[in-house]
């Protein structure tokens, strides 16, 4: 079921599970506290036109975040594409999932034959000049990434796992977890303290743990209450025996020390 013939000699085939998965969780945890959700945009598996020269030409990237550009909020005004020279924002992070197949492209070691379009690398390395390019291997469970300075990128240092981005105000990291009920490492976003940003259902589901937990909590007092209340009751209800008992023997309980 791997690489089989697409009816497009340009693509090697349709994206697998694991590209319709991972882009999810870093779309869903992409929650920049830096900007408002409509002043960012991001996509998967969307042509991105970079060469208004040659306007064929596209990368198809499999998840990228553009700061700046307004995301839609019609219907009828979702993007078909991303358009460079309309859009007037390039990339700010582009994440590839490598596999056997692309693993050379996505780093930059195909090489360009004469008078044919750019490869990848030299379209977000050259043209786009993209700040972040992430590669994630989930084979090897290798995570690389790139930062663009002087003109070319450079390998980052991810022994950790993670890759902070100030101007976003979020990091990128692996993460060890189930996702739509499948274990494995996972590419998510996580806040300045560390902590990893929920998802959605995620969210939802730690708010109702809360709300039970909270219940649990007004139960366990309303229970100690109603005990506390039970032992007065037993307590008044025997001194009032004694005191009945003294008065039947002839003793004034008020009389006594």
């Amino acid at each position: 079921m791997y690489d089989l013939p697409s009816e497009n000699p340009e693509e090697p085939g349709l994206p697998d599970e694991f590209h319709d998965f991972q882009p999810d969780l870093l779309k869903k945890t992409c929650q920049s506290p830096h900007y408002l959700r409509e002043d960012y945009f991001v996509a998967s598996d969307l042509n991105l036109y970079y060469d208004r020269e040659n306007p064929r030409w596209y990368k198809r990237p499999d998840w990228f975040l553009v700061l700046g550009a307004r995301r839609s909020t019609n219907q009828q005004e979702l993007r078909l594409s991303y358009v460079i020279w309309e859009e007037e924002v390039n990339p700010f992070l582009v994440v590839e999932l490598s596999s056997p197949g692309t693993e050379n492209e996505d780093l930059g070691k195909t090489k360009r034959k004469q008078e044919t379009r750019p490869t990848k690398w030299e379209v977000y390395e050259d043209i786009l000049q993209i700040p972040y390019y992430l590669i994630y291997d989930r084979y090897e469970n290798r995570f690389r990434g790139f930062v663009w300075r002087s003109g070319k990128y450079e390998a980052l240092e991810l022994s950790e796992g993670r890759l902070w981005l100030e101007e976003l105000g979020l990091g990128v990291g692996l993460w060890q977890g189930s996702y739509e009920g499948v274990e494995g490492r996972w590419l998510r976003f996580y806040d300045s303290q560390g902590n990893w940003i929920p998802t959605p259902d995620e969210r939802a589901d730690r708010e109702e743990m809360e709300k039970e937990r909270e219940c649990q909590e007004k139960e366990r007092e309303r229970t100690r209450a109603n005990l506390e209340k039970e032992r007065a009751d037993r307590a008044e209800s025997d001194l009032q025996k004694l005191r009945d008992r003294l008065l039947q023997l002839g003793v004034d309980p008020n009389s006594l020390p």
